[in-house]
């Protein structure tokens, strides 16, 4: 059995005190922080600064600094040769840069938002992820495609989607979705270095947030694995979450934690496919107990595929109550800001799904 839980009017009014303000002065405690803007900056830069057949590609990357000040300081940096504005015409630019990725040059691709890749998608998909195996082993794609994937606040239906399930179905594809700055740089340095078609899946309200970043992560060799890694250890609980909804999970850890003495483990994703089952089928044996959190459409989506493959592992044996996945709202994204908030997950609505799962009244 497979429990679905979407954020409802009824949950959000009777909101829990949230903890993000504690997490967010945790992280400014930090002599050290970066922005996740910051961060994908410098790796793109430091990739620039690495590799010249590195260049950025896109609608505003150059001129303007990007729609949201990603690219900031590139172009005076690098030169037009390797920061190229674009007209609207995603299609266009999409496909000039598979080419140049087919010619062994290794494109770095801005969607303004990625609801604006559904105009490239042939290329993305067909032309991109394909010609490896097509091609016999013989012809390599060294691509990135990155930018803002999600909702936003207030950009209606036709820009708010999350596309991770969507490219996450892909062979051929590699899915990336970062959460924090030390995610947004090593992720992005890896996928440039990869030598496959890579997709980004930014998150646009995280763009401004700080983080803490060590010493190793401001290092120009720093890269991150595709690799989920474990946020908060717990053993009660175990919950899975992406971009985004990795800080609600964390905040309802720090709530079930106060108000119920309740350990649950989060773990951030940061790489949808591969996806990283081993680290999820170790902690749901320890915690008995799974919630996936996601702000994609509850079918088909990356909660239900990892659910399924819960289910044929040997960690179903250990699980104590069904699976609970917490996911948007099963309509197109309302533009409505009331009802915009009522239609994606948020720490409170992880703190009651995970109660169910518990058995917690």
């Amino acid at each position: 059995m497979l429990n679905v839980r979407i954020p409802s009017i009824a949950a959000k009014l009777a909101p829990l005190k949230s903890s993000s303000a504690l997490l967010q002065s945790t992280r400014m405690a930090s002599s050290q922080t970066m922005t996740v803007r910051e961060a994908l900056n410098a790796a793109m830069a430091e990739e620039m600064d690495r590799d010249d057949d590195v260049f950025l590609i896109g609608e505003e990357v150059a001129q303007y600094n990007g729609a949201y000040k990603v690219s900031k300081g590139l172009l005076d940096r690098f030169g037009e040769r390797r920061v190229v504005d674009t007209p609207i015409t995603e299609y266009g630019f999409a496909g000039l840069s598979v080419g140049a990725a087919l010619k062994g040059l290794k494109p770095i691709v801005e969607f303004m938002s990625f609801n604006f890749s559904m105009q490239a998608i042939d290329h993305v998909i067909n032309s991109a992820a394909k010609t490896h195996y097509m091609s016999g082993g013989t012809q390599k794609c060294q691509i990135t495609f990155r930018g803002p994937n999600g909702a936003g606040v207030g950009l209606g239906a036709q820009h708010s989607q999350d596309y991770a399930a969507w490219y996450g179905a892909i062979p051929g594809l590699k899915v990336l979705t970062p959460w924090s700055s030390e995610d947004a740089k090593g992720l992005m340095k890896a996928a440039i270095r990869d030598p496959n078609p890579v997709v980004v899946l930014e998150d646009e309200v995280l763009y401004g947030e700080s983080f803490e970043v060590s010493d190793e992560v401001m290092s120009p060799d720093y890269v991150t694995p595709f690799k989920a890694k474990v946020e908060r250890e717990g053993t009660d609980v175990t919950l899975v979450a992406y971009t985004r909804n990795v800080g609600f999970a964390v905040q309802a850890a720090e709530i079930l934690d106060k108000q119920h003495g309740v350990a649950a483990e989060v773990i951030n994703l940061r790489s949808i496919r591969p996806l990283d089952m081993d680290t999820v089928i170790k902690s749901v044996k320890k915690t008995n107990h799974l919630v996936t959190v996601e702000s994609g459409f509850p079918h088909f989506g990356v909660g239900a595929e990892i659910a399924a493959q819960i289910m044929e592992s040997e960690a179903f044996d250990y699980l104590d109550a069904p699976v609970q996945r917490v996911t948007a709202a099963d309509v197109p994204t309302p533009y409505a800001k009331k009802l915009e908030e009522l239609s994606f997950p948020d720490a409170d609505t992880v703190v009651t799904a995970t109660k169910e799962v518990l058995s917690i009244e």
